[in-house]
């Protein structure tokens, strides 16, 4: 989440009239994220998330992504629903940008991550995966493998000037991964994007999984070498193997891993790290001037890729494949 648009009082109170949720009280951007600007909005019959899409975002998915988001409500998964307006649509547009306001849904995403809520979340990631499975609708994965080096290269004669000799490792590293890359694994719905703040928690138990604005079509391991990149390194760079089991064995109580699956966990940790490396690094050198965005620090995911490097199977990570 961020802010890129500013919304004026008259276009917010107009836009917000479409729906039969009470009158403005306040509406306060809100910083975490890099994707779309997001407010957390009150009125006087409670709090919502209002949702403004930003360029990055294809417009021709956002039906995707907010089916999805009502697709698993249904099912049962705590997630954010779209509200439709008077009308019934629950897309719209505000200051020129596609927009909607989105439930909000209590609880606290993780500032500082403990072992023991990593089970939760794998079993919560693996409920998705499961919900996400009767689906109607797919949607390719538009950062993937096949998308990294495109991404590299719109970025290769500035990234050394986030660290000399980045651009050279990057290089054969991408190399590494279109020779290495898993194939023909089981594929679904995945998040792409559960890092610990689209992951609230009410004390140890998970409240509700939100941000499925990267959600798409792909390995469904791929979702969980993503969680072991954002929630099992601890902030000086080490490893954490026990936050990593936990995880794996929450996640196994609800979807086992197939052996091919936990063979190409450290392969998928690598692509993962790739990926929002790649995608920080764009962002860092990219951001907008005076947006009201916190830029996150590609340098932080080229320690965990020089990391799953010089790991040579799930064993060095200290996982074992034992489901429970």
């Amino acid at each position: 989440m961020a802010v890129y648009t500013e919304v004026s009082d008259e276009e917010l109170e107009a836009f917000v009239a479409e729906y039969a949720i009470g009158e403005v009280v306040s509406c306060k951007g809100i910083a975490e994220g890099v994707e779309n600007s997001n407010y957390l909005l009150q009125t006087d019959q409670g709090n919502f998330i209002l949702t403004l899409y930003e360029k990055r975002v294809n417009p021709d998915d956002l039906p995707f992504f907010i089916g999805l988001m009502e697709h698993l409500a249904r099912q049962g998964l705590a997630c954010p629903t779209p509200l439709a307006g008077r009308d019934g649509e629950t897309l719209r547009t505000l200051c020129g940008r596609p927009a909607a306001i989105i439930s909000f849904l209590q609880g606290l995403w993780p500032r500082k991550i403990h072992a023991s809520q990593c089970a939760p979340l794998g079993r919560a990631m693996a409920e998705m995966h499961l919900a996400g499975l009767s689906y109607g609708k797919s949607r390719p994965n538009t950062l993937g493998q096949p998308d990294w080096r495109p991404l590299f290269e719109l970025e290769r004669q500035r990234a050394d000037e986030v660290k000399p000799g980045l651009a050279q490792m990057l290089d054969a590293e991408l190399a590494e991964l279109e020779r290495e890359w898993p194939k023909d694994l089981p594929s679904g719905i995945i998040h792409a994007d559960l890092f610990p703040d689209n992951v609230f928690f009410k004390g140890e138990v998970v409240s509700g999984l939100i941000d499925f604005y990267f959600a798409c079509t792909d390995f469904l391991a791929y979702d969980i070498a993503i969680c072991l990149n954002a929630w099992c390194f601890e902030a000086g760079g080490d490893f954490n193997a026990t936050k990593a089991r936990n995880m794996l064995i929450g996640y196994q109580q609800v979807r086992p891993l197939t052996q091919a699956e936990f063979d190409a966990l450290p392969m998928l940790c690598r692509g993962a790290a790739m990926r929002f490396l790649l995608t920080r690094l764009y962002d860092w050198l990219n951001t907008p001037t005076g947006a009201f965005v916190k830029r996150k620090d590609p340098l932080e995911y080229e320690k965990k890729l020089r990391f799953h490097a010089q790991v040579s199977g799930p064993g060095d990570y200290g996982l074992e494949m034992a489901a429970s």
